[in-house]
């Protein structure tokens, strides 16, 4: 569904799943502010090398899913993204948030992150398991002396 991406020196399909509460769970979004949000979100996973692949939200809360570089700390992903939307959003809904929101707060400080994948936990289990693993000491010397007699 979504695709591989390339780094420098990586081939990788890093999606993870954010949700981030306003702070006291509190009913701050209309549309208008939720749609802003996904440019700004938008804007942001680009000047990380990522991409919002998808956004929805409610009042209180929103869910996104995005595709990360794994150069970048999914910690450091989520600090920009929350400061960056949480001063934007004050200075433009100053009006509509003042009252709801006070403090120098935006975000409640704890977010969900949960990675995304196309396989599910036991294919990745059976597939980690079921590696090639290195010949024993004994199997290496059959092998170099069944070689020494041809």
């Amino acid at each position: 569904m979504y695709q591989w991406r390339t780094g420098r020196s990586c081939v990788y399909k890093n999606n993870i799943h954010l949700v981030f509460v306003t702070k006291y769970r509190r009913n701050v979004f209309t549309l208008e502010m939720l749609e802003r949000l996904k440019v700004i979100f938008r804007e942001t996973c680009e000047q990380m090398d990522g991409e919002l692949l998808e956004f929805g939200g409610e009042d209180d809360h929103v869910h996104m899913m995005v595709a990360v570089h794994p150069k970048h700390a999914v910690a450091n992903l989520v600090g920009k993204l929350k400061g960056k939307s949480s001063y934007l959003l004050r200075k433009e809904y100053w009006g509509a948030t003042k009252k709801k929101l006070w403090g120098k707060h935006f975000w409640s400080p704890s977010y969900c992150v949960v990675s995304c994948g196309g396989a599910s936990l036991k294919i990745v289990k059976a597939y980690i398991e079921d590696q090639r693993k290195p010949p024993s000491e004994k199997q290496v010397k059959q092998s170099k002396a069944i070689a020494n007699k041809i």
